[in-house]
C-alpha cells in the first residue's frame, strides 16, 4: 500500500522501533523529507501524520519529533552569511 505522506513507510515502521531514541527518530524525519516527491507541501503532510498517529502515540520520540517539526516550519528562520550583510 503506498502512502503519499510517507512513501517509504519510514514514519509508520519508527513507531514500530521499541526503545527507539530521539537521535534515531531525527534520523529517521530526515530521511523521510528527503523522501518526499518533489511539489509535496511539507507543513501539510508534516500536520497529517502528526494528527494521524497522536491518539496512540502522544509520547513517543517521533511524535515528539513530528510536532518540533511543525513548530520548527512555522517559524521565520534567519538567514546568515553574506546574505544579511548590508550591501554598500
Amino acid at each position: 500500500m503506498r502512502d503519499g505522506l510517507d512513501p517509504k513507510g519510514l514514519i509508520r515502521e519508527s513507531f514500530c522501533i521499541d526503545g527507539i531514541t530521539d537521535a534515531e527518530c531525527r534520523s529517521i524525519f530526515l530521511d523521510w523529507a528527503l523522501s518526499l516527491p518533489d511539489g509535496t507541501d511539507q507543513r501539510a503532510a508534516l500536520a497529517q501524520l502528526v494528527e494521524r498517529y497522536e491518539s496512540e502515540n502522544k509520547d513517543h520520540p517521533m511524535q515528539v519529533i513530528l510536532r518540533d517539526g511543525l513548530v520548527q516550519m512555522q517559524a521565520p528562520r534567519r538567514r546568515g552569511g553574506w546574505r544579511s550583510r548590508p550591501r554598500s
